[in-house]
């Protein structure tokens, strides 16, 4: 089926014309106008059929023209820029003039995976100001001036890590003479936290579960030594024997949990989670312990509830966690004090809440946007020396003096929050000093229908 228009005849034209000059020549037999008029309306009919006929015939060019190009381009894929700029893997095309010259190295087309990945708003600019990794720079001088393929590792700055693998190639000459390349990086973020996870896994059981193991087989021994016929011993190793079972139980409970945050650390949550209801389930779990020690639960928590976009079970977990160790380390009769706060800005969540207390930052996001929801949780413990606050969050460290009895635990409970508050683009920060009690504050993003002024808050308490 042809595209083209039928070319507009000439025969109507002159037609009409004919006609025109027939008008005229009967006006002028029947004596209605003179001879020299004649010639006038003549002429000017002439010249009238004249432009008709140029205008029709551009017409005709034209569209025949754009009917050409548009049956052309129908086949044509789209430009090659706009085919870069749709590849969900970052690329870069990279030019540069002379070796020695860091600031001839330019980027000259980032496709919106590449600005998205190095943060740059603009298409183009210095290479060095997008990538600072002097391994990929090295990667992109092999490329560039000796026409070789070459790649490199890329771990992305900041606390939401990506290991990516570069791949630079060359691409020749400019027309102006200048080199080019192009810079592909490939997300291998997923592979390296699966062997990651699976050789700390490994390290970690082994380590840690060597003493239970030991213990437990120390005492097999001597129940079926001396201690067989003797039931005061046997009930009370037996006691050991099951204690030491339950704390190899959450040790393996707490690194599998840890496993599979880290796993998923790097995909952030989508769901809305409402962590005012979240501290109410924790809190119901917990309130017959804290009764049965006397320990009061003071809880505030918006009216309305604060909407955060997150991972409901792992919230409940951060929860969890930091109430059970307020609770670990309260005196009986003491007071936790649980609160939730909500429309606050990246300076307010992170702001101090114990003026009396050292405070660090363990976790702060990336990009900090508000509005945010701050959970903190208060307890009247001993407290934390100034100096041992940056290792709270390491695995199985655990306060000099506070590793056995009724306060022992795995060590992995702090070290689970942060990279929950991690996943959830939040963060995380600790007040304490020695004898002023302990206060942890996790902030995650609110869900963007939560993003309006904090309601009124409720307080309850529970002892």
């Amino acid at each position: 089926m042809s595209l083209r228009a039928p070319r507009a005849g000439r025969g109507p034209t002159f037609a009409a014309a004919a006609a025109g000059l027939a008008v005229v020549a009967v006006l002028a037999a029947a004596d209605r106008i003179d001879a020299a008029e004649a010639i006038l309306a003549a002429a000017f009919v002439a010249f009238v059929t004249v432009i008709a006929l140029m205008t029709a015939q551009r017409a005709v060019e034209r569209h025949e023209a754009f009917l050409s190009v548009t049956a052309e381009r129908a086949n044509e894929p789209p430009p090659y820029p706009t085919l870069i700029n749709a590849l969900p893997d970052p690329v870069l095309v990279i030019s540069a003039t002379e070796p020695d010259d860091l600031t001839s190295r330019r980027y000259i087309f980032a496709n919106s995976a590449a600005r998205d990945l190095l943060r740059i708003e603009l298409g183009e600019g210095l290479l060095v100001s997008a990538i600072r990794d002097p391994h990929v720079l090295h990667a992109v001088d092999e490329a560039l001036f000796h026409g070789q393929d070459a790649e490199a590792v890329y771990e992305t700055p900041g606390v939401q890590e990506r290991i990516l693998r570069a791949y630079a190639r060359p691409l020749g000459l400019a027309l102006d003479g200048r080199r080019l390349a192009i810079l592909v990086f490939r997300d291998e973020t997923e592979f390296h936290r699966v062997e990651r996870t699976r050789v700390d896994f490994l390290a970690n059981a082994s380590h840690e579960l060597r003493t239970p193991l030991a213990s437990l087989s120390g005492f097999i021994e001597t129940l079926r030594g001396h201690a067989k016929e003797d039931p005061g011993a046997r009930e009370r190793f037996l006691g050991i024997m099951q204690t030491q079972a339950e704390r190899m139980r959450r040790l393996i409970d707490d690194l599998l949990s840890l496993s599979r945050i880290e796993l998923n650390e790097h995909i952030a949550p989508s769901e809305r989670v409402d962590l005012a209801a979240a501290v109410m389930d924790v809190v119901d779990a917990v309130a017959p312990l804290a009764h049965e020690r006397g320990v009061t639960l003071d809880t505030k928590l918006p009216l309305r509830g604060a909407l955060v976009i997150g991972d409901r079970d792992q919230l409940v977990q951060v929860v969890q966690n930091l109430v059970d160790n307020a609770l670990k380390y309260s005196a009986d009769g003491g007071v936790v004090r649980i609160a939730v706060e909500a429309g606050l800005s990246a300076e307010g969540a992170a702001a101090p809440r114990q003026p009396e207390g050292a405070r660090l930052a363990l976790l702060t996001p990336d990009l900090p946007q508000g509005p945010y929801a701050a959970l903190t949780v208060r307890d009247e413990g001993p407290g934390i020396a100034r100096e041992k606050l940056p290792r709270l969050t390491e695995r199985f460290y655990r306060v000099e003096g506070q590793k056995s009895g009724e306060r022992s635990g795995t060590g992995l409970g702090l070290a689970i929050v942060k990279h929950i508050a991690n996943r959830h683009r939040g963060g995380l920060a600790v007040e304490s000093g020695e004898g002023r009690g302990t206060t942890f504050t996790a902030y995650f993003p609110q869900a963007p229908a939560a993003a309006k002024a904090a309601p009124p808050a409720a307080v309850a308490k529970l002892s």
